[in-house]
């Protein structure tokens, strides 16, 4: 980096997770000078089990199928399940990181203390003390990696944790166990505490709507991208209708009826829960009202005795190297347009702190590919982007959301429906003369044949 000739903007990622990964490839696609640091000792972000702060379990998988989840140019391997285990997402990054030779502009066991914008340039200190200058950060840490954990009225008697500390159904076993929060990792593990806890309860303050994984045979959101593309009251109808034929209604399991209609929130995604409600060996809940002892009380005054509580109640976003000026906040997500520019520093970026309605590392090939663009356009901190790109910046509004109206959440606030993200997308390349989009080319094996993980 240090060797680059003077018009090459030099970047720093924070972060070599899935969204680093890709941002990785996107720069050295162009071949534009980029250094990732990693604060883990391997790449992978969160999929790392062993790093600390992960929010993983042994039981996790993937929510989106592997089919619709692949870096393009990078399939899985032959054999990978529908929906594949953490440790089979682990190999599937370390070896696309070796595959595209990304290991060479990262620095692992480096963690990023804090990055100043100076006017010119970003000042980025790291952990080991070392100061670096660039002209671009991207800001690329990862969304779950801070807990939120809810206050009850009351004390406990037995032990309350948050999801990020839930590693083991060993750590379950003979306990009676209350999970709060219906996402789909308190689903996933009221589904372990199903199986080995003396007691499973879990505890919804709302109804959802749960999505069986598999739909007439084939991953949900397969069949929902294969179907054809309707009006937004027509697809909340279709799905809400084929849900019924499939599973049924949620008050058949004891579940809660939805307060809202499907398509307005995140799919909660889980076949196991149907089961495990059937026979008997979870029962659900109303939202927890108080503790006494350990007694749990819940809002419709019920009450039940436990001897663990789990908090599956999500995660805080936060930037912790960045001042808190530095962007703007809206319920806690920050605030950049298309969830990628900042619009009052050309020279700041994000990737990976939105949601959308489909597999996350498709859409962050195509992200990391426009902030790549974006940083050939802007060229070095210490020169003047073009004017046509700051104007963007300021008064762009581009339509990247769902049309169905979605609830009231924070989770909700930075959520994007894919096809109309995809397509604002496409507007900005066109209106900035940037190259059509076009994924790398599979990396082959000896027999010409696409490799994936290692073996596969």
């Amino acid at each position: 980096m240090d060797n680059a000739p003077p018009s090459s903007p030099t970047t720093c990622v924070v972060g070599a997770g899935p969204a680093g990964l890709a941002l990785a490839r996107a720069f050295r696609r162009l071949e534009l000078p980029v250094q990732v640091f990693e604060r883990h000792d391997a790449v992978g972000g969160l999929w790392n089990f062993d790093n600390p702060g992960t929010p993983l379990y042994e039981s996790a998988h993937f929510i989106s199928s592997k089919t619709l989840s692949a870096f393009p140019g990078y399939p899985w391997p032959a054999g990978t399940p529908d929906y594949p285990s953490w440790e089979q997402v682990r190999d599937y990054l370390h070896d696309f990181a070796r595959a595209y030779e990304l290991n060479d502009v990262i620095t692992t066991g480096c963690g990023v203390e804090s990055a100043t914008w100076l006017g010119d340039h970003w000042q980025v200190e790291t952990d080991r003390g070392e100061l670096h200058r660039f002209d671009n950060l991207v800001c690329a840490n990862g969304a779950l990696w801070h807990p939120n954990m809810p206050e009850f009225d009351g004390e406990f008697g037995g032990d309350i944790i948050h999801s990020v500390d839930y590693r083991s159904i060993d750590d379950l076993r003979n306990r009676r166990v209350l999970v709060v929060g219906a996402g789909n990792s308190g689903v996933d593990i009221a589904g372990d505490a199903a199986i080995a806890a003396s007691k499973a309860v879990l505890s919804m303050r709302r109804g959802y709507h749960f999505v069986p994984k598999h739909i007439f045979g084939t991953p949900a959101d397969v069949f929902a991208d294969q179907g054809p593309t309707l009006p937004a009251r027509l697809e909340q109808l279709f799905f809400t209708a084929l849900l019924r034929l499939t599973v049924g209604k949620p008050e058949r399991y004891g579940l809660p009826t939805p307060d809202h209609k499907i398509l307005q929130t995140h799919p909660i995604l889980n076949s196991a829960i149907f089961g495990h409600l059937s026979h008997g060996d979870l029962t659900v809940a109303t939202g927890v009202e108080r503790l006494e002892g350990n007694i749990v009380h819940f809002s419709d005054g019920t009450s039940g005795e436990f001897d663990l509580i789990i908090c599956a109640t999500g995660y805080d976003v936060a930037v912790p190297y960045l001042d808190s000026e530095s962007l703007e906040w809206k319920q806690g997500r920050p605030q950049m347009l298309m969830h990628l520019f900042d619009r009052s520093n050309p020279h700041l970026f994000s990737l990976g702190f939105c949601e959308g309605d489909g597999g996350g590392y498709p859409i962050f090939d195509e992200m990391a590919d426009a902030i790549a663009n974006t940083v050939r356009l802007v060229g070095r901190a210490d020169g003047d982007p073009p004017t046509r790109w700051t104007r963007h910046l300021r008064s762009a509004s581009p339509q990247t959301r769902p049309h169905t109206k979605l609830l009231n959440s924070s989770r909700h606030v930075n959520y994007v429906h894919l096809h109309a993200y995809r397509k604002a997308l496409e507007h900005m390349r066109t209106d900035f003369g940037w190259r059509p989009y076009q994924a790398d080319e599979p990396v082959l094996d000896g027999t010409g044949s696409p490799v994936g993980v290692a073996g596969g």
